[in-house]
Order: structure tokens, then sequence, then C-alpha cells
């Protein structure tokens, strides 16, 4: 039978790690970090920085706000002319495009009226839509102008941007 070699564990100068990444003798991953001399208060370790690499803090940041820029840019472009476009007294009324939704859909709001136009519009109140487009962009506004200054943001609120926009959009026409 052959013999088998023990195998050996690989020499101390190919397991090297850096400064912040030295470990204990005893193999606990924060005990020599607690008191190598780096550290700024003995018995405490360092959190990984925001800067070290892997960290995409500075991508979400810039992300985040420049997309909520561009929705505030576009809900108070909306706020400032939805009225003269697809307002009640507009130059292609929602109002009316909705009705002719419905009434090709045989006056129901079903999944196949939603689907082709697909807006929160649908079920808010008709009766005034100047207000209800405004209502819509300026909650969208809000919500954009909180994301931009902040810089908090989830997928709730994401989405109930994406969710106002496209509200207003589909109701647009050609």
């Amino acid at each position: 039978m052959l013999a088998v070699p023990d195998m050996a564990a690989p020499s101390a100068g190919l397991r090297q790690r850096g400064p912040g990444r030295a470990r204990a003798p005893d193999g606990a991953p924060g005990a020599a970090l607690a008191a190598s001399p780096e550290s700024p208060e003995p018995g405490l370790g360092t959190a990984a920085s925001p800067l070290s690499p892997g960290t995409f803090w500075l991508t979400r940041i810039v992300l985040l706000r420049s997309i909520a820029f561009l929705y505030s840019v576009a809900f108070l472009v909306a706020f400032e002319q939805n009225k003269q476009l697809i307002g009640e007294k507009g130059l292609l009324p929602c109002k009316l495009y909705l009705q002719d939704i419905k009434k090709y859909f045989k006056g129901k709001v079903g999944l196949d009226a939603l689907s082709y136009a697909p807006t929160l519009i649908w079920f808010l109140d008709w009766s005034a839509m100047d207000s209800t487009l405004d209502c819509l962009a300026l909650a969208g506004l809000a919500l954009a102008a909180f994301v931009l200054l902040t810089g908090c943001a989830n997928m709730v609120l994401m989405s109930l941007l994406w969710l106002l926009y496209l509200s207003l959009v589909n109701v647009g026409q050609i």
C-alpha cells in the first residue's frame, strides 16, 4: 500500500495578512486588532471604515441622490405643465382619455384597462382632475425631495416614486 504523506499547512510566508487583518494566536479574528498599536483605544476593535474597499457607500449616495434629483425635476415640471397639457381644459385632457379607455373596455376598470393605462388616477376622484394631477405631482416632489436631502431610501420609497411618475406619464398620451 502506498504511504500518503501528511499534508502540511502552508508556510507562514504564504498566509501573511495585512496589518488590519491580523488574527489572534487562538484564531479569533478581532482579538489581535484590539491589542494592536493602530487601534484608537485599547480593548476596542475598529469596524470597517466606509473608505475600505468592498463598500459601496459613495456609489449608493451618488446614485440615490442623482435619481432623486431627476425625479424632483420631473415632478416639478409635471406640477407646472400638467394643467395646461392634460388638465381639464388642457390640450389632451386625461379625463376624456380615461373615459375613452373605460368605454372601450365596456365600462369596467379591470385588469385590461389597468394594463392598457396603468395609473393611480383610475382609483381617484375624476371630478377635479387638475387638483388630482397636482396632488400626484406634489406627492412625488415631496418624496423625491426627502430622498434628495436625506439620502435615505428603501425599496418602498423608490417604488412609490416610480408608481407616481408612471401614473402621470401614462395619462399623458401621445
